[in-house]
């Protein structure tokens, strides 16, 4: 994994705009640590920071291929493809050589043998630029689910572009500006497709590849879900995903670094350990090595609530301990969560107040703690979104409801441990104009004129077939981006078996009634993999990644809150409401203030320190 950027300029010479593109690259020396590269031409600058995990010798980039001294493509490239040797083998025989083993160089002579049309031949991850010198056009291409992120900023004589924000602001001729679209867009849990918040600044689509010419630039889709019919019976349909599953994890357990897999003793992340532990052992090496985040005392003081019901903690050990993996919990403390060089880690990397608070800090505390030990680490990620596991979806209010699901079920404010909402401490008049329910309901609405669906999808399954699609074209994306900042921001590589875009349109055709058999959720997954799980693990109802209960927490995020609003000077007091900030911060107040909270805090932050102005 790395982080990319660069610069196409068709009415200038970039061969000495090398300090601008170093400044663009540095930005992402946190994405590669073990090495930086620029290629500089005459319209165009690339720039490269690498994190080695394949090929560790010869993988340098910007990785370029020539021929009798002319230079035929290059590339800056972030990201895994999990079949490169399969499509090196195939080149190979159609009469490539190659001087590297890395899958970088896979690519290039890829899209030399068969055009743009290359990508669809690809199994990973991944978000990289292509540049033709002989056509003089850019290419910048995003994996199926959006894994890894790709941003751009059009200019008016070509483009800007960086795995994060903070690459494309670092050029001069960019300023950092929020309007009152991308200040909805923040607030709400919408995560609209292509949109990065910042005033002209884009987000490359997954599946998409957006084309940058002297004729201006133009954007193509080459993957989508679509809808099948879904012909197997339910033993095939169990034996299928097993199937897949084994040689999805077994493609990712591919890395010349050591590796590890994040553990929480979930449905998910229990399977995915699990068979990297049965593949490990097939092939005489192991054991897995496997990380879990704790809080001090959260086992033995946990209450249980309407979204987390138990403890990772009994699960992750229960299931260690079954497959004897190598296991070690990162247990956090209040102090940590609340560190300020922490949390200013954290919105440094995000580019955004997000406002997820200690879930956002306890994950990116936990990935530089399994950075100490391994380069790579596989996740559990999205299998929720892919076999129906929030407990929204079996929520009928939830499921019926005329917006998302997950913000018909209040997940804004309950995902960082509160139940009020996040915006519950902004000024009504900034909410009257940003319009947060109207801005929602559009984006939804867009959403589903997308969804493909069968002729005879009606009642339920019609409906269910839409929250399956909002899931993993929206909602995935809060996640996968959340973890690909945290975990790159300390140089940690971390793979998502369940994006496969083979199993998530596979799972995506199947019925819902077959998706819940058993009456519950995730009971496909759970068949599937049920054999290499103790009962405990498997048996467990989904609980949602872990947030602090220590009352502690929320007494120093009000003492934090109080100094703020006290501050004449704080960016964000403009956009408070005086009377709910004073009924929050009132000594012996008790209303849950966390989600609001958060959300202002990081706010101010990001505007004090990122220079960001709002035009509202």
């Amino acid at each position: 994994m790395c982080g990319i950027t660069g610069w196409i300029s068709y009415d200038n010479d970039l061969t000495g705009r090398r300090a601008t593109l170093e400044a663009m690259t540095a930005t992402m020396a946190r994405r590669g640590p073990d090495a930086a590269g620029i290629w500089l031409d005459t319209h165009a600058a690339l720039g490269h920071r690498r994190l080695a995990v394949i090929d560790i010798e010869g993988g340098a980039q910007p990785m370029a291929v020539e021929h009798d001294g002319r230079t035929l493509v290059v590339t800056t490239y972030s990201g895994e493809v999990y079949n490169y040797r399969e499509l090196r083998e195939e080149l190979t025989r159609l009469g490539h050589t190659f001087r590297t083993s890395s899958d970088t160089e896979v690519v290039l002579h890829a899209y030399l043998q068969w055009g743009e049309g290359f990508v669809e031949r690809l199994n990973g991850m991944y978000a990289f630029a292509l540049w033709d010198p002989r056509t003089e056009q850019l290419l910048l291409i995003r994996d199926r689910m959006g894994i890894k992120p790709l941003y751009y900023y059009p200019t008016s004589d070509g483009v800007l572009f960086g795995s994060e924000p903070k690459a494309i602001l670092a050029h001069p001729s960019v300023r950092p500006t929020v309007d009152a679209e991308g200040l909805a867009e923040l607030i709400t849990f919408t995560k609209t497709p292509g949109h990065a918040v910042y005033k002209g600044m884009y987000e490359v689509r997954p599946g998409h590849i957006v084309r940058v010419g002297r004729g201006g630039l133009t954007i193509k889709r080459y993957w989508a879900l679509t809808a099948r019919e879904h012909t197997d019976d339910r033993d095939t349909t169990v034996a299928r995903i097993r199937a897949l599953l084994d040689d999805i994890v077994a493609r990712q357990l591919i890395a010349d670094v050591p590796l590890c897999t994040l553990l929480s003793g979930g449905l998910d992340s229990s399977a995915i350990t699990a068979l990297s532990a049965k593949a490990l052992a097939a092939e005489g090496s192991g054991p897995v090595r496997s990380f879990a985040v704790d809080f001090t005392g959260y086992t033995e003081n946990f209450t249980p609530d309407d979204l987390r019901g138990t403890p990772d903690g009994p699960y992750a050990h229960a299931l260690a301990e079954h497959v004897r993996s190598d296991h070690r919990d990162i247990v956090l403390d209040t102090a940590d969560l609340m560190d300020p060089a922490h949390r200013a880690a954290v919105l440094a990397a995000r580019d955004l107040p997000n406002g997820f608070g200690d879930g956002d800090t306890s994950l990116y505390l936990l990935f530089k703690a399994v950075r100490e030990q391994s380069t790579v680490a596989l996740s559990g990620e999205s299998a929720d979104e892919i076999f129906g596991g929030y407990r929204w979806f079996h929520d009928p209010e939830a499921v019926h409801a005329d917006t998302f699901p997950w913000i018909a079920a209040g997940l804004s404010g309950r995902f960082t441990g509160g139940n009020a909402t996040r915006e519950a401490l902004l000024d009504r008049a900034l909410l009257d104009k940003l319009d947060l329910r109207g801005y929602q309901a559009r984006r939804y609405r867009e959403a589903l004129a997308e969804v493909p669906y069968l002729d005879g999808d009606t009642g339920l399954q019609r409906r269910m077939r839409e929250i399956s699609y909002l899931h993993l074209t929206r909602f995935v994306q809060i996640l996968l981006d959340r973890k690909d900042r945290a975990s790159m921001a300390v140089g940690l590589e971390v793979r998502v078996p369940f994006c496969d875009h083979r199993l998530v349109d596979y799972v995506f055709n199947t019925p819902w009634s077959l998706k819940t058999f058993d009456g519950r959720e995730k009971s496909l997954l759970r068949a599937a993999t049920r054999d290499v799980l103790p009962d405990l693990v498997a048996d467990r109802v989904k609980s949602p990644y872990p947030s602090t209960q220590d009352p502690r927490y929320s007494e120093v995020l009000r003492d934090r809150l109080r100094d703020l609003t006290a501050d004449r000077t704080a960016p964000v007091r403009p956009l408070l409401d005086a009377g709910a900030t004073a009924e929050a911060t009132a000594d012996g107040a008790d209303n849950d203030i966390r989600p609001g909270a958060e959300l202002v805090l990081g706010i101010d932050a990001w505007l004090r320190t990122t220079g960001t102005s709002l035009e509202l």
